[in-house]
């Protein structure tokens, strides 16, 4: 399985992305310093100064991208990754597309543009749903999906784990983007950020390990 088309389209936006970080730093102040981190509830509390904000998310869109075009060349179950391969551009082409709005809503003071800093957390949620909607679809492998001891030796807990885990991660990236739209105190903001995250993530651990047990029980 080859991810050419992908690869192509992944370098032209990580340029793209540099391309918009080297205008953005030629037409703001020197010594201006732009958001590079916010919190749960949405806020920013991590500031850098501007080439370094800007040239932030690029890096990581090329390193993201080099590592994702690498995997598929050193996955020992080839045959696996192949079935899978619809989760994997997806989560792919959603990362890549994440990181382009980070980009944007940091480089967007820049060109007198001034976006929500809720837009990153929105499309994080949005993500969660997407993977979540792809995640039926992907079979064992190393590196694509809910990795367990569980999950890697038993095709059936794999399938069980992932159906299972589809719907926790669409609740959890629903929650995410309830977070960001909803008119909440940033108390409240943070609380529903961090239930969605533990929604997504922590239950199908447990289901996988609580299906390998009950089918050890039956033996």
């Amino acid at each position: 399985m080859t991810y050419r088309r992908i690869t192509f389209v992944s370098a032209i936006v990580v340029a793209a992305m540099g391309l918009v970080a080297a205008l953005a730093v030629q037409r703001l102040p020197p010594g201006t310093r732009l958001p590079i981190h916010w919190n749960a509830a949405g806020q920013a509390d991590g500031f850098a100064e501007a080439s370094r904000a800007l040239f932030m998310p690029v890096a990581i869109a090329g390193v993201v991208s080099l590592l994702l075009a690498i995997l598929p060349r050193i996955e020992p179950m080839q045959h696996r990754l192949e079935q899978s391969a619809p989760l994997y551009r997806t989560a792919w082409a959603g990362v890549l597309a994440m990181l382009v709005l980070v980009e944007i809503v940091i480089a967007a003071p820049a060109f007198g543009l001034w976006l929500p800093a809720a837009l990153p957390l929105a499309a994080g949620g949005v993500l969660l749903i997407v993977i979540g909607n792809a995640l039926p679809k992907s079979r064992p492998g190393f590196f694509v999906g809910i990795r367990t001891p569980w999950t890697l030796t038993d095709p059936e807990n794999w399938i069980a784990t992932h159906r299972f885990g589809s719907r926790t991660m669409i609740l959890g990236g629903a929650m995410l983007v309830g977070a960001a739209l909803l008119p909440i105190e940033p108390a409240a903001r943070q609380a529903f950020v961090l239930g969605g995250i533990t929604v997504a993530v922590i239950p199908p651990l447990i289901f996988s390990w609580w299906f390998w047990h009950r089918r050890k029980a039956r033996m």
